[in-house]
């Protein structure tokens, strides 16, 4: 039987890097399964369109009938899940998503495979995995400057989304523990890239940027992150569903701890080069002009950071991209793609799914 990928949320900015992975650089046939909410865009899996190895399934995780349906269909010999909520300050304004997304989505889903598996025959059955692709923010902060995540570290979450997807890791390994589900877990630190949605730090910041609007930073812009361009982060899941061994945790990181205000300074720089602003009254201006200090997000954590040794040991991955090439690819992407990013802003590419009638009347109500 040949390897068929089942990718949850794989209309999301990570779940099409992966799919664009797989598509390119295997043999698997892929299944995109996403609800399409506000963060799922077909538009950034436009190349996938034309393989014959691609599938779309329009399916809410947390419908275990629809779920079912997909699994009898597609037969996959994985699971990949990436649907979830993710943005800290959406689930502090609404925490119900993602309760109900990434807790009780992530239940159904299991449940369901777990039925699918149950049926496959043995040699089917021995191969199949269920991947769960979660984040360092469940492991809360760190307080020294050289402390590091590791897969051992105690988890202390402190938003009500990185609670949920604590509650989801959890839910996987109870999973595997109880019934026998041969899962993987990866934990990753924050991604950036290409065909990454505006609301998140870095392209917020590019577009604003392009735009002359004020480029905002919480607090001081002193907390610390560890970026891992988006097109590593899809290597290394694919190496870990191939490879990973079953019930092992995997961090994944990109060697790359920066404070806030060190990117949205490296981005000014980098636009100050590719797309200079004109002078203002007769006086040189720059980009960085433009950072205004916020005030800081509630519960906010200070440092993450991720110690991924045990992913380069076991499975031989490293990015390849260091901060510096990465970004300036994601900055010369988002220069080179307008068509993409402009049509989020205006929505077009929500009410591209609707049909011709009720985009008419979107349009002019």
């Amino acid at each position: 039987m040949s390897s068929r990928i089942l990718v949850t949320g794989g209309a999301g900015f990570i779940g099409s890097a992966v799919i664009r992975h797989l598509l390119q650089n295997t043999t698997f046939y892929v299944g995109n399964l996403d609800k399409l909410t506000y963060a799922g865009n077909l538009k950034s899996l436009d190349s996938a369109t034309t393989s014959l190895r691609y599938s779309f399934y329009q399916v809410d995780i947390c419908d275990r009938t629809a779920l079912d349906a997909v699994f009898a269909e597609f037969q996959p010999t994985a699971v990949m899940h990436l649907a979830a909520e993710s943005h800290v300050d959406r689930s502090i304004d609404g925490p119900s998503d993602f309760i109900q997304t990434n807790i009780v989505g992530t239940y159904t889903l299991l449940e369901a495979a777990r039925y699918y598996w149950s049926t496959l025959n043995s040699t089917v059955k021995a191969t199949f995995r269920f991947h769960h692709i979660s984040t360092d923010e469940v492991y809360g902060d760190l307080e020294g400057t050289t402390d590091l995540f590791t897969e051992s570290t105690p988890y202390s979450p402190s938003s009500p989304y990185s609670a949920s997807k604590a509650s989801s890791d959890h839910l996987v390994r109870a999973w595997q523990r109880t019934y026998g589900l041969p899962v993987l877990l990866t934990n990753c630190s924050n991604n950036y890239g290409p065909y990454h949605f505006p609301e998140k730090l870095i392209p917020h910041i590019i577009l604003n940027a392009l735009a002359g609007k004020q480029l905002p930073v919480y607090g001081d812009g002193s907390q610390i992150r560890d970026w891992l361009y988006v097109e590593d982060h899809a290597r290394a899941l694919v190496e870990v569903v191939k490879n990973g061994s079953i019930g092992e945790t995997y961090n994944i990181g990109g060697h790359n701890e920066k404070r806030n205000i060190e990117v949205v300074e490296t981005i000014c720089y980098l636009l100050d080069e590719l797309v200079p602003l004109e002078k203002l009254n007769g006086m040189a201006r720059q980009y960085k002009d433009l950072i205004t200090f916020v005030k800081d997000r509630p519960g906010h954590d200070r440092r993450y950071a991720i110690d991924a040794s045990k992913i380069q040991r076991e499975l031989g991955w490293t990015p390849l991209e260091t901060f510096d090439t990465g970004l300036r690819k994601t900055v010369q992407w988002y220069l080179n793609n307008p068509q993409w990013w402009q049509s989020v802003l205006n929505e077009d590419y929500r009410l591209d799914r609707l049909g011709n009638e009720v985009l008419a009347a979107l349009k002019t109500s």
